[in-house]
């Protein structure tokens, strides 16, 4: 693979050599410099997996199956250019989507009779993701409050064939005063600082970021994640995932959480032994976080796979007051 040089901004650099052990760190910006490798997940709603292989390697892009993601494969030698020039790309028979990004729906696990949420939706590559899982049956609401980026995710949604997804535009924080403890399961893919995803050769991926931005999103985060589990049933679960590394939106968020529900709420183990994980931080800035926090997971970025943080929570008992 190809690596760039990078000139990522010395405050973030200082931030991440604050957190992780210099190997990691080694690890992390070596992830940054190199090309990540495309990966795509078949439309199951309108393709036969083995058809897409056979038309992917018949155009000479060799894919490489994913062993623990159904319907997933790698293209290392392909380029994103080469893949949306092909027609059933356009037809909708497979979608772009990076391996960490399939996680989250993965654990979720949404069953063809369950009622889902996904509460920052677009553009809609989880959406699309679980209604394919369920097989168009059940019902998803897929919420953006972006009306920006509604459009992408209504047109992705029409190109994938979805049918059982109602979406709207409502402000995520108070969305539980509609939906009072409504859905089976929510996923809460929230809006985050990216680190997970900057790449050397593209300096745009890591333009905005800034400290004072981790802030005020860890404090956004708190609360869409908080009207996430109001919005779930009891005996439901809520899957809370970001693309970035800083522990002020992941461990921290889960620890609020936590803090706030207290008996309401659980974490659960997350399990997919063939993905590499790094431990979640048992503390962080001289507070000590929950032991539970060890049953999140955390990936790092790589030629694979994007920087990750993935909670599993599950709902015991109602925190919405009648």
């Amino acid at each position: 693979m190809e690596k760039h040089k990078c000139i990522l901004p010395q405050e973030f650099i200082e931030k991440i050599k604050g957190i992780f052990p210099p190997d990691i760190v080694k690890r992390i910006i070596e992830g940054y410099k190199s090309e990540r490798q495309i990966s795509v997940r078949v439309n199951t709603l309108k393709a036969n997996e083995n058809d897409v292989l056979e038309i992917l390697r018949k155009a000479d892009l060799e894919p490489q199956i994913v062993t623990w993601m159904k319907s997933a494969f790698t293209l290392p030698y392909s380029t994103s250019r080469q893949l949306t020039d092909l027609q059933i790309y356009k037809d909708g028979l497979f979608y772009i989507q990076s391996l960490s990004s399939m996680i989250p729906a993965l654990i979720l696990d949404p069953k063809v009779d369950e009622l889902i949420l996904d509460m920052a939706a677009a553009p809609g590559s989880k959406t699309t993701q679980m209604a394919a899982m369920m097989k168009n049956s059940g019902r998803i609401i897929a919420n953006e409050p972006n009306r920006s980026r509604l459009f992408k995710l209504k047109q992705n949604l029409e190109t994938q064939d979805v049918q059982n997804t109602e979406v709207l535009s409502l402000d995520g924080q108070s969305l539980w005063k509609k939906y009072p403890e409504y859905f089976d399961k929510v996923l809460i893919d929230v809006p985050c600082s990216v680190e997970g995803t900057f790449a050397c050769s593209d300096p745009r991926s890591y333009s905005y970021w800034s400290p004072r931005r981790i802030k005020q999103l860890s404090k956004m985060q708190k609360w869409l994640l908080r009207s996430a589990v109001s919005c779930t049933k009891p005996g439901g679960t809520i899957i809370y995932s970001t693309c970035t590394l800083s522990p002020e939106e992941n461990e921290e968020v889960i620890e609020w959480l936590l803090e706030k529900e207290k008996t309401s709420i659980i974490l659960a183990n997350i399990d997919i032994p063939e993905i590499e994980i790094f431990p979640s931080f048992k503390s962080y800035k001289h507070k000590t976080f929950h032991p539970d926090l060890q049953k999140t997971m955390r990936i790092l970025p790589s030629q694979e796979m994007e920087g990750f943080f993935v909670a599993k929570i599950l709902k015991k008992d109602s925190n919405v007051l009648s």
